[in-house]
């Protein structure tokens, strides 16, 4: 079938290179001064004409592929077959006329022999017909073509090894040229091999596992060893750790096209499956997102029953667009921190606070906490009294004291006397006299009187100090902890400059883990015994009425009362309680106490106010009605049992509201689906991996159950998994076309959901219906859209408000301008707005000794020389 054709053919025609030819190449020296090989004396080998495979077809539509068929044998199977009979080193090797069935399956083959040869592949000159029909594709090794520079890293050097595919009559490919010599060293190792664009393939499969990795924040190197361990060993990996490395960047690029529409398809579909869901976004005049706040239908239930104590605090560095991040914490029955709301800002200015503060009410229903702790951000201060004017606002005691350190020196290591002292002054008095009386004697007894830093936080002691909270309850926090724990959860879950959206969605796992802890101490609370300490009448109603965790802090109170007696001042009415060591203590600790009975011993006041500031009573009161027999109190007040703290701590719901009581039901059939078939799959692939029979058993089964499977399949109802992922990641179909902005006299305007807020002069809100209660809204200021309880007041509502507005239907909101910051990028913790500034050292005159001005500017300088410039 195969004769040798030179240019002098006799039978006139002249070979083209389009042919179907073998070059066979006696090579000569190769000049290594030009990295070029030498004129080489080339002979073609062709076809017999009858073969008819000789041109290419250039007039014809033909598919890409042909049609596959049990009867054809393919190339690879070939060699392999041949691999005891063959006459090369290598296991497969390219020869002219192996046909294809497409390109792929050409590409993999030239690429297998590439591997075994030890250099790599890529696509290079393809040729299309009339038809637009793909006739003619070239591979080349990947040291072909000439560098663009010539004084260059480049590793081209106009490598010559080549095949090229032509068409066959039957919509298949063929070699039509083989060019096997090369003119640079090949690789032997496999480290080295894999450097190689073609042989460093990630398929599908193992590109969403390392997707889905990297959204749950696992770093490079845990995900290279995870990788490893699906593969077996490290050297199986069929990449690098740095094509790993490109592969995370190219998925964050993907990631971050249209973040926004994301971002609102994810609200959309929360609003879908939560009618409570709310969300709210605050636009600048460029509709660029300035404020984003969100809050969901559980959230709202927690903070009906436990809002009265919230904290909210600040952290950096969660985002791609350096927005802080504000979450809104409280603390439920079981003494657990739940999550209200969390809010993305661009600034931290008052104006943001301000709408912060007010829309996050208006999430809720209306209802306005009654202490609210932040740290000392002057601009957080001026806003809550603005929008709270009623609520006590309190600074996070950890704030204030974390500068003790650098700023108390030697006084304060772990093993100096202050430091303990110290503690003992701030964590453990709980009156203003023996807080005052120990600040005094404990500055004179270690001479710092003088310092700065002490001198400053006590004149703001009023502010952080925790016997200022007496008699102001805070459900037993003085410090922001919750919120700064909350935040530290949330950065174990998103990774470090993350996507909106992706922020979006792990904010939602951080607040379903939380709500799962509340499952584990709900069962404990109504099926785990209370282990008793002293068995007492109060001990045991205690352990009947409280959680389990209310409970053990309610036994630790009750310990903590036997380092008391008790002496009756007037009977059933004054007592006086004294610690049996006050000789031992400081003199500056208070060691009595006062504690007077009301309401025919129905109420205990003691002078610690930790009833007032916490909800529990105190161990003095404690001791009072457990000493004295005369009382004979078996159950502990009715008015000292704070319904928060209790098991029933979540009774009496609203209507709207009643539907998150009742347990879930069972999964929706998406992701039932989903589960079961993955289970049982892993189950086949661990059968089918214990010996070679089972494999080929188990293979055989799924490979006919797919190709059965596959009409069965076609037809898609669009609930699957994966088509709810591309929905999520895909744009927000016409979400952006129901968001709407208003151009008033205000710069800024506020989306919420399908609905519109406009800031400045006059205002238009409109938000889900929630609580009803004394001075809650009425349902005609909180109608929404899908449960609205009266149409027409929403209409008149909306109608009145474009009257006024003129609005924009088709802006959509764009995402924040990120800021690149100057200098190299830093793993620190940014500084909020008050701590800005404030590590400047004072300068001092050298000449007064005065602050605000130097030498040069003193007003008692004189007549006094300079000093001469130090060279």
């Amino acid at each position: 079938m195969l004769r040798e054709v030179t240019e002098d053919d006799p039978s006139g025609r002249f070979v083209d290179l389009m042919d179907f030819v073998e070059v066979r190449s006696e090579t000569g020296n190769v000049d290594l001064d030009d990295n070029r090989a030498s004129r080489m004396e080339n002979r073609y080998t062709a076809l017999d004409d009858k073969v008819g495979w000789v041109t290419r077809n250039r007039k014809v539509a033909m598919p890409d592929e042909r049609a596959t068929s049990a009867e054809r044998v393919t190339a690879l199977e070939t060699a392999l077959t041949g691999f005891a009979e063959r006459k090369t080193d290598t296991v497969v090797t390219p020869s002219v006329g192996l046909t294809f069935d497409s390109i792929i399956e050409a590409y993999d083959f030239y690429n297998l022999y590439s591997w075994e040869t030890g250099f790599g592949i890529r696509y290079a000159k393809s040729r299309t017909n009339v038809k637009g029909t793909r006739c003619m594709q070239e591979f080349v090794c990947c040291c072909s073509g000439k560098p663009k520079e010539a004084n260059s890293t480049s590793s081209r050097c106009q490598c010559q090894a080549m095949i090229r595919l032509l068409r066959t009559d039957d919509d298949g490919w063929y070699i039509n040229e083989f060019r096997s010599s090369h003119n640079h060293s090949m690789l032997n190792t496999c480290a080295e091999k894999l450097h190689f664009p073609s042989h460093r393939h990630i398929d599908k499969y193992t590109r969403e596992l390392v997707s889905q990795l990297r959204e749950n924040n696992v770093n490079l190197s845990k995900v290279d060893n995870i990788l490893a361990t699906f593969f077996g060993r490290v050297e199986n990996v069929p990449f690098t750790k740095r094509c790993l490395r490109t592969l995370c960047w190219k998925l964050s690029r993907e990631q971050a096209d249209d973040d926004v529409q994301k971002t609102m398809a994810i609200f959309s579909e929360l609003k879908v499956q939560d009618g409570e869901f709310t969300y709210n976004v605050q636009v600048d005049d460029e509709s660029r997102i300035r404020t984003l706040m969100w809050t969901n239908g559980r959230s709202k239930k927690q903070y009906h029953h436990f809002g009265d104590v919230v904290t909210f605090d600040t952290t950096y560095k969660t985002n791609l667009y350096d927005m802080p991040f504000g979450i809104f914490v409280g603390v439920n029955n079981h003494f657990q921190s739940v999550l209200y709301a969390g809010v993305l800002m661009r600034d931290e200015t008052v104006d943001t606070f301000k709408w912060i503060f007010d829309e996050f009410v208006k999430m809720m229903g209306g209802k306005r906490p009654i202490t609210i702790l932040t740290d000392q951000a002057r601009a957080m201060e001026v806003a809550i009294e603005e929008i709270y004017p009623d609520a006590t606002h309190r600074w996070c005691k950890w704030h204030i004291l974390k500068k003790a350190k650098e700023s108390l020196g030697s006084n304060y290591t772990k093993k100096s006397d202050f430091r303990a002292e110290f503690h003992k002054l701030v964590h453990e008095m709980l009156t203003i006299e023996e807080f005052e009386d120990g600040w005094v004697a404990l500055l004179e007894k270690y001479s710092l009187t003088k310092n700065t830093y002490l001198t400053q936080i006590y004149e703001t002691r009023q502010k952080w100090a925790k016997p200022y909270f007496a008699g102001k309850f805070c459900a037993r926090q003085t410090s922001t902890g919750r919120s700064e724990s909350a935040n530290h959860m949330l950065k174990q879950y998103v990774p470090p400059s993350c996507l909106m959206n992706l922020f979006v969605k792990q904010y939602n796992k951080l607040q379903f883990d939380r709500e799962q802890e509340e499952g584990f101490q709900e069962k404990r609370t109504r099926l785990s015994g209370a282990v008793l300490k002293v068995n007492t009448p109060l001990e045991v109603h205690a352990s009947k009425i409280y959680t389990r965790k209310m409970f053990e802090i309610f036994g630790g109170i009750l310990y903590e009362s036997g380092s008391y007696g008790v002496e009756e001042i007037i009977p059933k009415q004054k007592y006086m309680v004294t610690h049996v060591k006050a000789e031992k203590r400081e003199k500056w600790f208070k060691c009595r106490y006062e504690v007077n009975v009301f309401d025919n011993l129905g109420y205990f006041s003691c002078i610690c106010g930790l009833f007032e500031h916490m909800g529990m009573v105190c161990c003095h009161s404690l001791q009072v009605s457990k000493v004295m027999n005369v009382l004979r109190l078996r159950e502990i007040p009715h008015r000292h049992i704070l319904k928060r703290w209790s098991i029933h701590g979540r009774d009496n719901l609203p209507d709207h509201l009643k539907h998150y009581q009742q347990d879930m039901g069972p999964p929706d059939a998406p992701t039932y689906r989903h589960s079961a078939l993955y289970i049982t799959a892993l189950e086949v692939v661990k059968m089918g991996d214990r010996n070679l029979e089972a494999y080929k058993f188990m293979l055989d089964g799924l490979v006919d159950l797919r190709e059965r499977g596959a009409e069965i399949s076609a037809p898609n109802d669009g609930l699957g998994i994966v088509e709810q992922q591309v929905s999520n990641n895909g744009v927000a179909g016409d979400c952006s076309k129901k968001t709407k902005t208003c151009k008033a006299a205000c710069s800024v305007r506020s989306v919420e959901g399908n609905h519109i807020t406009a800031i400045g002069e006059t205002s238009v809100s409109v938000h889900p219906p929630a609580n009803q209660g004394e001075g809650a809204p009425t349902s005609k200021d909180m109608a929404s859209e899908g449960s609205c309880p009266n149409a027409d007041s929403y209409n008149s509502d909306f109608s009145e408000a474009a009257s006024r507005f003129t609005v924009n239907l088709d802006e959509s909101l764009l995402a924040p301008e990120r800021k690149k910051k100057r200098g190299r990028p830093t793993t620190s913790r940014d500084k909020a707005p008050y701590e800005k500034g404030s590590n400047k050292r004072s300068r001092f005159c050298s000449i007064c000794r005065g602050k605000g001005h130097k030498s040069s500017t003193c007003p008692d300088r004189g007549d006094a020389p300079r000093k001469e410039r130090k060279v």
